[in-house]
């Protein structure tokens, strides 16, 4: 069975830093396209950031050059650094995973984490 378990969420101030971890069991996590996404009261899910299997990645265009994913194979850990924070990037975060291709739409994937609680003050 699939897991993903996030971790790093809290509250920080406009302009600090966060650094959100999921833990994924071994097999989906070296052959998946694995990425983060989040959502705010009365807005949708969004994409934040994808890195697919062979290490390509994607990044929303408001986190462009704030945000960072990166994994961790021997650790099976995927990590997204989060700086500059803004109050408009509070949302709940959540890691996803799906079989390649990345897809940009949430619905195409179908593992999610529990979701961890990232605010940001100003």
């Amino acid at each position: 069975q699939v897991q993903l378990v996030e971790s790093g969420g809290g509250s920080v101030q406009a302009g600090g830093s966060l650094r959100l971890s999921c833990a994924a069991s071994g097999y989906i996590y070296r052959s998946y396209c694995m990425g983060w996404f989040r959502q705010a009261p009365g807005k949708e899910r969004e994409r934040v950031a994808v890195i697919d299997s062979d290490d390509s990645t994607y990044y929303a265009d408001s986190v462009k050059g704030r945000f960072t994913i990166s994994k961790d194979n021997a650790k099976n850990t995927l990590y997204l650094q989060m700086n500059s924070l803004k109050p408009e990037d509070t949302a709940m975060y959540y890691c996803a995973a799906t079989i390649p291709p990345c897809s940009s739409w949430y619905g195409g994937y179908n593992n999610w984490g529990q979701g961890t609680q990232v605010t940001v003050s100003s």
